[in-house]
């Protein structure tokens, strides 16, 4: 039927109980004899045509001989919820397409009604997933909110596998307690049935993964290798630049607009780039030498064995010690003091993607954008789980989206 005037537009079904059936207590869901009943409820269905509809109902008190006196179980609802089960499927599964605030929008209810349904879906997937065969951890952290503070950081645990890759476990601070929170949650089993895992270089990480995964073999993260390269040369740039300003105006124009082609891969820099890349090479400044050690250092990943990988890292770093660049120093003593973990890359070389929690950290990136940041850490960790935990659903009697 039409609501009357003055109210919003929309259909609204009138739900009756079954004469001939007793209602059924909310908890063991078993028959038990009426109570009394309830004032007329009103619950928010899925859309009809583009037209907001609602289930009326008034529900009834049972009077169970386990748990007393309790509102019966209605199928379409859970808990106080106002919006029906169904509508809180359709609802989160169009907030991992949309922004929440969009998808309330265009489906006619609020942003509160989302968010719940979000949290409704997302608790459901945490108690009913699977953590069984999982064999590869990957754990990262990632900046949150404004600032540099202790809790702008997040320790996140991925699940790297070949045939699944997905968001376990997130928790607030980068430190040693945190990650053990998060092994904790996953549980021994999980602990012990691991065969790889993957992190950076932060001294809580690795602490945390040889006390509580030794049997794993671990692997150094490329991606954060090649960063403190680039950070390195960055660096280095920087440096003879100021230099250079109060010395020889002329060799510091070489250095002008250089930054990008210089933390660039040297075979994708074309063109122009290019062209100034060759000048700079051809010159004796200390720029030229720290992004021919970077380059240089790309031909150990192309290894196939771990002692012709170790015995080129050993060169590697004397060249770079030879070098007189602090900067490329660090990083090779930074290399020494994590060699055996950087050689089991090559060891577990075809078995894992490093390259995939870098990924996923992306994606994370993806989802805080989309809805413009959260003003809340719970709201966040919500989306989080919702869109990259691969969590299951409940079933429902229809498929909307």
């Amino acid at each position: 039927m039409r609501v009357g005037q003055g109210q919003a537009e929309g259909i609204e079904i009138r739900v009756a109980p079954h004469g001939g059936m007793r209602a059924r207590c909310s908890v063991c869901q078993k028959p038990a004899p009426g109570y009394d009943r309830l004032p007329e409820r009103r619950w928010q269905f899925v859309p009809l045509w583009g037209i907001a509809t609602w289930f009326r109902y008034a529900p009834r008190r049972v009077e169970c001989a386990e748990h007393g006196v309790i509102v019966e179980h209605i199928p379409w609802s859970d808990g106080k919820r106002p919006v029906t089960t169904a509508m809180m499927g359709f609802l989160a599964r169009w907030a991992r397409r949309l922004s929440w605030r969009e998808t309330a929008q265009v489906f006619q209810s609020s942003w509160e009604s989302v968010y719940r349904s979000v949290e409704w879906m997302v608790e459901w997937g945490l108690a009913h997933r699977q953590l069984d065969g999982v064999e590869s951890l990957g754990v990262d952290e990632i900046h949150w909110g404004h600032g540099l503070k202790a809790d702008n950081f997040l320790t996140v645990i991925y699940q790297i596998d070949a045939g699944c890759r997905r968001l376990l476990w997130i928790g607030k601070r980068r430190s040693e307690k945190t990650l053990r929170m998060g092994l904790q949650a996953l549980g021994p089993e999980l602990v012990k049935g691991l065969r790889y895992v993957c992190s950076d270089m932060w001294k809580p990480y690795l602490k945390v993964l040889a006390a509580e995964a030794s049997h794993a073999l671990h692997v150094l993260d490329r991606f954060h290798i090649t960063q403190h390269m680039n950070q390195a040369v960055d660096e280095v740039r920087r440096a003879e630049s100021s230099r250079l300003q109060a010395k020889n105006k002329d060799e510091a124009r070489r250095l002008k607009n250089m930054r990008w082609p210089l933390l660039r891969k040297g075979s994708r820099v074309r063109g122009r780039a290019r062209k100034k890349l060759n000048a700079l090479l051809a010159s004796k400044l200390a720029t030229a030498r720290a992004w021919k050690l970077k380059e240089a250092f790309g031909h150990f990943w192309k290894y196939k064995s771990p002692l012709w990988a170790g015995a080129f890292l050993d060169c590697w770093r004397q060249r770079a010690m030879r070098s007189r660049l602090e900067p490329m120093r660090k990083v090779a003593r930074m290399l020494r003091a994590h060699e055996e973990l950087l050689l089991n890359w090559f060891r577990a070389k075809g078995e894992i993607s490093s390259g995939t929690v870098e990924g996923l950290n992306n994606k994370i990136r993806v989802v805080t954008r989309r809805s413009y940041g959260f003003r809340t850490y719970k709201a966040m960790e919500m989306a989080l789980y919702h869109t990259l935990g691969r969590l299951p659903e409940p079933e429902t009697a229809h498929r909307f989206c």
